[in-house]
């Protein structure tokens, strides 16, 4: 991955390098066999790259909590009026992006997309894909990017496991323009201390440095200069919030991925639950421009969602 001058990313697979003319003379059953050589070798990569999307969708989506988590978050990305979902023009920042997918999903609807990740192995892998966003290798508490660089930024539940979550905060608020907004997640476990033993095992497993109720983000997103306009809660029953921890303590590397099947179910039930509270919060905030004054966030009326395991 180079990155030039913001904005103009440079992805450097095997399919961007042309053939040297001195390459493509062959005569003859030589030249020939090397045309079906490259032939073969090209397909073999094309064949590498549509498996490395699909192992990235069935990790990604075919997923209990991810799948409702991070489209919401998507959803959420082209909320206004005007846009309807479409992100074009666009540039999209996926803090803690891992592999690059989400960020991937955001260039699919026009965004300028960038995922942000420490894991230079997560980000081999999203270079196999075949639409991958700019990938850069980079620390959410340092970002290398100016300020005001970004017309949205994405976190999905990693703020918990940083650890310095407010420094995080710092550094989105910065790099998002005026107007800018903001749509993260993190783990919020309202009900933990009914479960101690699994909350430990789920904090141990996972590297969670703290938990985040929607006023703790509320007043942390204001001290830095945006507004939240909308949250709401996933696994938000007594219930849903044990099966949350208890697959992340005990469910082993595929054990959100096996529970995919009861996506349905955990929505409904986050649909019938009352009051605040559950595993996961989500937040949409904006950064108030020069004209803004604060605005009062709103709590979605309809609950559902995901979580980043």
């Amino acid at each position: 991955m180079i990155m030039g001058s913001f904005g103009r990313y440079v992805v450097e697979t095997t399919h961007d390098h042309g053939t040297h003319p001195a390459r493509s003379r062959g005569r003859g059953r030589r030249g020939a066999g090397r045309n079906g050589t490259r032939q073969a070798r090209s397909a073999n990569r094309f064949a590498s790259v549509k498996v490395a999307d699909a192992v990235a969708l069935a990790g990604h989506e075919v997923h209990v909590c991810r799948y409702r988590e991070a489209r919401t978050l998507l959803r959420w990305l082209g909320q206004d009026e005007d846009r309807d979902g479409d992100l074009s023009g666009l540039r999209v920042l996926d803090v803690a992006g891992g592999d690059g997918y989400w960020a991937g999903q955001a260039r699919k609807r026009g965004a300028r997309a960038v995922a942000l990740d420490l894991a230079t192995p997560k980000l081999s892998r999203g270079s196999q894909f075949a639409r991958p966003p700019a990938l850069i290798e980079g620390d959410a508490l340092r970002l290398p990017f100016q300020d005001a660089s970004f017309d949205r930024v994405m976190s999905i539940c990693a703020i918990e496991h940083f650890d310095d979550g407010e420094k995080a905060l710092d550094e989105m608020a910065r790099v998002l323009t005026p107007g800018g907004e903001l749509v993260m997640s993190a783990d919020s476990l309202t009900l933990a201390e009914h479960w101690p033993n699994l909350y430990r095992a789920h904090c141990d497993r996972y590297h969670v440095k703290r938990t985040y109720s929607h006023q703790e983000l509320t007043s942390l997103l204001a001290a830095r200069g945006l507004a939240v306009l909308e949250y709401r809660y996933q696994f938000r029953s007594r219930r849903a919030q044990q099966m949350y921890l208890g697959l992340s303590a005990y469910g082993g590397k595929f054990g959100f991925n096996a529970a995919a099947p009861a996506t349905p179910l955990v929505a409904a039930s986050d649909r019938a639950a009352r009051g605040d509270g559950g595993a996961i919060v989500l937040v949409r905030a904006r950064r108030e421009g020069p004209h803004e004054g604060p605005r009062e966030g709103r709590h979605a009326a309809n609950q559902g969602g995901t979580a980043h395991r």
